[in-house]
């Protein structure tokens, strides 16, 4: 989810807090149970996610780049009176003279300001390159019509944003010919085309791919609520929004309405005790349709799922009724959710008629609290594998199996920076309104902007192999796998680094000041890591579909021994969390030694080392 929208950078933070901790109370809690608690889709156990935000991707077509006409109606509301397409290769945090010229001294609409180029066709481009590095599905942050670089502020559903395809003109001309209300009038614009272009390259390698779905608002700029706007009662999406008061002079009012959490970009959607209202509930119902079987040629041509944002906005009957839809569509298609609170919150949305699975923040928590948290509130091995129970116990079968295990995402900072700031005070990971001001850098004059050292790409490393041999689907966010850094939301969201791309070292703070430079390239070695890690897990189904049995912690070293058991076939992983090697004992072997498949070394089952902060996957040698 999310965006930078305040007015200011505060009141974005504060913002966020709220979010994290709830949209008021969930709507209609279920309590039925599912008579078959595998409704997940299998495909979703085996697959390695990677998360792409199309505009920080890579640009692949500099002819579809935005205009600074592009940016009207996003957050912030006034357009600068110089603009350019920022750099893809300059120091962040310097402020380019177009953004000196127009006299702003605040940070963060110079960052919402920015636009990069990055478009499906770059993402198109650089299928390759997932595909060399193991990745079996994508999702994609929005690509629908939006003014904004995070696209969270859709102008509608059923379109591709014009900038994101090879003619943006002619698709908003084509565009204008349309009644949303109808969609026999919709038409295919050459980024709706593109987009069934990149599906069908995703679905020829082997990956399947799910779109962002943002149901719970429009945008501003959206058909519906422009109408709205301009004829009030007499406009047909008149009952779609939450309208508080009419432009009405005999009775002394002006228009105003429901922004989700007060921000006035994003008009939400009105409920009822059903869910969302019947208009709103059929165009995205037609909408879903649309992505999911285009033009009726087939489900194979169309995204294989859904990530729902702020699914916890959305009162419960509508999510009931849309899966029943997208499941008549596509009988294995995924649906996951961001939910971004306690297990016993996300609970009531994981029974079987709602969603498949989640965006599995809770297993980052525990998992930082476990690999990176200071001393003083680091939790032990047994404490660690304790809440991981918790966690796969509290769904029915096959949720944990298809939960997507992050740790970074466009709504955190990287891992790597979570890495360099432990012990800087950005707060428990699990207070996430805390966490999220004190982990943006433009609020936290402690925050360190720094590139990752080794000592910190070593912890990097470990929490990966635990990410890749764990039960659930990891999901790498773009770039954590090459190394990028930074704080949280917006400098989550740099544009990738690309070996055949220049980059400026990096030596602005924040605040203006400057550092020692950081060189800003691709890490290799960590890129090899990754690659290596998944393709063990993409060749073994013991760590796609095993159960998951502790066979030993040592709280005092830092020590999780794991078994992973499909069909017999058992791969045993040992995680060193301490600051000493460690000598394994595992009893009961058939074999007299083992492999350890991520260095390919070959132990006596009586001579087990694991070195201080890494990690063994041991299977029994044949």
């Amino acid at each position: 989810m999310k965006y930078s929208l305040s007015n200011i950078i505060n009141l974005l933070s504060i913002l966020f807090c709220v979010i994290f901790i709830g949209c008021n109370q969930p709507k209609n809690v279920p309590t039925a149970t599912l008579e078959n608690s595998e409704f997940v889709p299998q495909w979703a156990k085996t697959v390695v996610w990677y998360q792409v935000f199309p505009e920080r991707f890579r640009d692949g077509d500099p002819f579809n780049n935005p205009t600074i006409e592009d940016l009207k109606g996003a957050d912030p509301r006034e357009l600068p009176t110089q603009w350019n397409l920022h750099p893809w290769g300059s120091d962040w945090y310097q402020l380019q003279d177009y953004e000196k010229a127009n006299g702003e001294p605040e940070l963060w609409k110079h960052l919402l300001r920015r636009r990069y180029g990055g478009d499906l066709q770059g993402i198109i481009n650089k299928l390759d390159y997932l595909e060399d590095l193991g990745i079996t599905a994508i999702y994609l942050n929005p690509v629908f019509t939006s003014p904004s670089l995070h696209k969270y502020d859709a102008e509608s559903y059923h379109h591709i944003d014009p900038n994101f395809g090879p003619d943006p003109d002619g698709d908003r001309k084509l565009i204008a010919t349309e009644n949303p209300l109808d969609p026999t009038t919709w038409v295919w614009t050459s980024a709706d085309k593109l987009a069934l272009q990149l599906i069908e390259e995703a679905h020829n390698r082997g990956m399947k791919i799910i779109f962002d779905g943002v149901f719970n608002h429009l945008g501003y700029n959206s058909f519906a609520f422009q109408d709205v706007l301009k004829n009030q009662q007499n406009s047909p999406y008149k009952d779609w929004f939450i309208i508080k008061s009419w432009d009405d002079k005999e009775k002394g009012t002006t228009f105003d309405y429901e922004g989700w959490f007060g921000v006035k970009s994003l008009p939400e959607l009105k409920e009822d005790s059903t869910g969302i209202v019947d208009g709103p509930k059929q165009y995205i119902f037609n909408a879903t349709k649309r992505w999911m079987n285009p033009q009726d040629k087939g489900i194979e041509y169309g995204i294989d799922g859904w990530r729902l944002d702020v699914a916890f906005c959305i009162g419960h009957p509508f999510w009931k009724q849309w899966r029943k839809h997208v499941r008549s569509i596509n009988p294995e298609a995924y649906m996951t959710a961001e939910i971004v609170d306690s297990p016993e919150k996300v609970k009531p949305y994981m029974q079987g008629d709602e969603f498949d699975g989640e965006m599995n923040y809770n297993f980052a928590f525990a998992s930082a609290e476990f690999f990176f948290n200071p001393d003083s509130t680091r939790i032990v091995a047994s404490e660690y594998t304790s809440k991981l129970k918790e966690l796969r116990e509290l769904y029915p079968d096959g949720v944990a199996y298809v939960s997507q295990n992050l740790f970074g995402s466009h709504d955190s900072n990287r891992i790597g920076s979570h890495i360099v700031n432990r012990n800087r005070g950005i707060g428990n990971f699990r207070d996430w309104g805390t966490y999220f001001n004190a982990s943006i850098a433009a609020n936290n004059t402690n925050y360190s902007t720094r590139k990752p050292q080794e000592d910190d790409t070593a912890l990097q490393k470990l929490f990966a192999i635990m990410q890749m041999t764990y039960v659930g689907a990891p999901m790498i966010y773009y770039g954590d796998e090459i190394g990028m850094w930074g704080g949280n939301d917006p400098d989550s969201r740099k544009p990738m680094i690309w070996n055949d791309l220049e980059y400026e070292d990096e030596i602005f703070n924040a605040d203006g000041t400057t550092h020692e430079p950081d060189k800003v390239e691709v890490n290799t070695a960590l890129f090899q890591h990754y690659k290596k890690l998944i393709s063990i897990r993409n060749k073994f189904p013991e760590l796609q579909l095993g159960t998951f049995k502790t066979l030993f912690t040592d709280d005092e070293n830092g020590i999780v021994i794991f078994e992973r058991n499909y069909e017999n076939q058992k791969i045993m992983v040992v995680i060193n969390n301490g600051d000493d090697n460690y000598v394994v004992d595992i009893p009961d072997l058939k074999k007299n030694c083992l492999t350890d498949l991520l260095e390919d070394t070959v132990f006596n089952k009586d001579e087990i080392v694991v070195s201080s902060k890494w990690g063994l996957i041991l299977k029994e040698c044949l």
